[in-house]
């Protein structure tokens, strides 16, 4: 019984972490910070939709979205590299809540201007751009190196959580609440986290600093070309992210696919919260990450773990589409099963690549480093609607899911024999206390 009992500790997430009171302050409002995020996640697209009335208009919200998070992601990476990183996370959490606050302030006024969301909302994402850089550029500074991918594996947990859980409490409050109280309910959750980095202390740049301009962004990106083993962590999350994301897909597959209505319905809304559901599975059972030494292995066995569910899962929709009844729901379920494994394999590799970010990269460059890995995540995901859509187009929904995935193998394995000290890369972990 004691051995199962070890076993099973073994498993569940390390939360060694959260014994650091800043992190653990900063942890405990995120929980209450990413509620109100995703309230707004949803209510910016419903709310120009009821404007507007088009799909196109929502649809400018990823122009408008990844415009200001490539610009001030790589910007505010550079911010992070020069300036005291506690300031900084004041300053952008403090540009948050304001923002938040006039979301709640267009919406009650019975605002109709969407240029005028889509303004706000570009504004909010360049705050965040230079927010979530900076965030994880501190965490090796209050963390010991060997408690850091606990540490990621903990706040992505949360944040996929939110994933799932924001999108369908703010479709069941738009209708009884309106919109201007959900932005309210953001500006106000913010305050946890403004709390949290009050309490933080001086967190000034440790080595040479110099000028936040277009110099210093590009002198990050000189400082990858010499390390190729943190080149190779953005490479292979390009792979991953642009062939093997699916879910441009999800509208027709659940239409067509699995017999959903056209305008969304039960399956679309399974179909996405899926992968956000295998991320918080596999953060709940994360404690294994802080015991892994090799952990550029890791991520190629976690993206080819993904390439491997996201083949699975087209070949599922391709099997669906061949009967009905029955055979359509068990497939269904194999198709979600496959979108679970692949949210837990990527929660994985994103907890390894970001802690190598963190602890193989100079504290002087850690800010720039995580401006492009926020650009990474957020671009990746963008380029595959537009992939998988057109190849969509040409070969279908399955071909289009399952050659995607093929493709992430086929690349990941190649990545890994061109570039053999990424695979090599290796933590030492100390002993721990018995």
């Amino acid at each position: 019984m004691r051995k199962l009992g070890e076993v099973v500790g073994g498993l569940v997430a390390d939360t060694r972490p959260l014994r650091n009171e800043y992190f653990r302050r900063l942890w405990l409002a995120n929980i209450v910070t990413v509620v109100g995020a995703q309230l707004t996640v949803v209510a910016v697209p419903a709310q120009i939709y009821q404007v507007t009335g088009s799909s196109a208009y929502v649809g400018l919200t990823g122009l408008f979205g990844l415009v200001p998070l490539v610009v001030f992601g790589l910007w505010g990476g550079a911010l992070a590299d020069v300036f005291d990183r506690r300031s900084i996370l004041l300053v952008t959490t403090t540009g948050l809540i304001a923002t938040s606050g006039l979301f709640w302030l267009q919406a009650a006024a019975g605002n109709t201007d969407v240029w005028l969301l889509l303004g706000l909302f570009s504004v909010q994402q360049a705050f965040f751009a230079v927010n979530q850089p900076t965030r994880s550029a501190v965490l090796p500074r209050l963390l010991e190196p060997e408690l850091l991918p606990a540490a990621n594996s903990l706040s992505m947990t949360v944040a996929q959580a939110g994933a799932i859980g924001g999108p369908l409490v703010a479709g069941v409050l738009i209708p009884v609440l309106g919109f201007s109280w959900l932005y309210l309910i953001d500006a106000v959750a913010l305050l946890a986290t403004l709390g949290a980095v009050l309490h933080l202390p001086r967190l000034p740049v440790e080595g040479v600093t110099g000028a936040p301009g277009l110099r210093s962004v590009i002198e990050g990106f000189s400082y990858l070309r010499g390390h190729p083993v943190l080149l190779m962590s953005f490479v292979v999350d390009l792979i991953a992210m642009v062939f093997g994301m699916p879910r441009a897909l999800f509208p027709e597959i659940a239409h067509l696919s699995f017999g959903g209505p056209d305008s969304g319905g039960l399956v679309f809304a399974l179909l996405f919260a899926a992968i956000p559901l295998g991320a918080v599975v596999g953060g709940v059972f994360s404690g294994w990450v802080s015991r892994v030494e090799r952990q550029g292995y890791a991520v190629i066995v976690c993206i080819l773990v993904w390439g491997l569910a996201m083949t699975g899962f087209g070949v599922a929709v391709g099997l669906a589409d061949r009967g009905t009844g029955s055979w359509e729901r068990t497939m269904l379920l194999v198709a979600l099963l496959m979108l679970v494994i692949g949210g837990a394999a990527d929660m994985a590799s994103a907890a390894f690549r970001t802690s190598m970010l963190q602890s193989a990269a100079e504290d002087s460059v850690r800010g720039r480093l995580q401006g492009v890995f926020i650009v990474v995540v957020a671009g990746g995901p963008r380029v595959a609607d537009v992939v998988h859509g057109a190849a969509a187009a040409a070969v279908g929904t399955a071909a289009a899911a399952a050659g995607g995935g093929v493709l992430v193998v086929v690349g990941t394995v190649v990545a890994a024999l061109a570039v053999p000290s990424f695979v090599r890369y290796r933590v030492t972990r100390p002993a721990r206390a018995a």
